[in-house]
């Protein structure tokens, strides 16, 4: 028996090492590690929601396909009820970038090495990125593709205890900005229209801001695709 993902959760499954123990927060229906399990990729998985709703829909999910003996499913709020000794990937998906920095802020714990962290913030990826890059990780991949003709990005990071210095552009696109495939392009467009709104609203309510220098930089480097 296969589970097939759809695009934006198999780009996250194959950043999943293979034989690892996998923790998926914000599981929803745990079609991620259902799809891993079947696959033979990981041992076990905790799928961790932290509403009694989609942990139904994900022991509906196990229970159908024979896996619930391999799926510990557990009520968390973000990384709250995972002990450090339980995991190897960890894997955020489906919500937006301030909640994701909030969740990994919340766990000190992940700052080993012996972590991968694969993440796929919804908005506010920059976001993610400053607090990987000020927390000492190394942001090692990210990936693209369009699902539902939407743009979708995923991360993997692991600690290295170095911070890296960044610019406005590395911020806002990672090395999108830099690639020339569809999925990249959809994904710089979608976000240098967001940086475009951000820039006039600030500039019309508080031409003062400090983020409007950032924010004219990034425009400036955009003139030069």
């Amino acid at each position: 028996m296969k589970l097939e993902l759809k695009p934006r959760l198999n780009m996250a499954a194959q950043m999943v090492r293979r034989g690892v123990r996998v923790a998926d927060i914000g599981t929803d229906h745990a079609y991620l590690p259902t799809a891993l399990i079947l696959d033979g990729a990981v041992p076990c998985a905790i799928a961790a929601d932290l509403r009694k709703g989609p942990l139904d829909n994900a022991e509906a999910t196990v229970n159908t396909y024979g896996i619930a003996d391999k799926v510990q499913l557990r009520r968390s709020n973000g990384l709250r009820n995972i002990l450090p000794d339980e995991v190897d990937d960890i894997v955020i998906a489906g919500m937006g970038g301030i909640l994701i920095s909030e969740i990994l802020e919340d766990a000190p714990w992940i700052k080993n090495e012996k972590y991968k962290l694969i993440l796929q913030p919804q908005s506010h990826d920059e976001i993610v990125r400053r607090w990987l890059w000020k927390n000492g990780f190394e942001i090692i991949e990210e990936e693209s593709c369009i699902d539902d003709k939407k743009p979708y990005i995923c991360m993997s990071a692991v600690y290295t205890g170095k911070q890296k210095e960044h610019d406005p552009i590395e911020d806002m696109f990672g090395d999108f900005f830099y690639r020339e495939d569809d999925a990249s392009d959809a994904f710089c467009q979608k976000k240098l229209r967001r940086v475009q709104i951000r820039h006039s609203a600030l500039n019309k309510i508080d031409p003062t801001n400090e983020e409007i220098p950032s924010l004219q930089y990034i425009l400036d480097e955009v003139k030069k695709w």
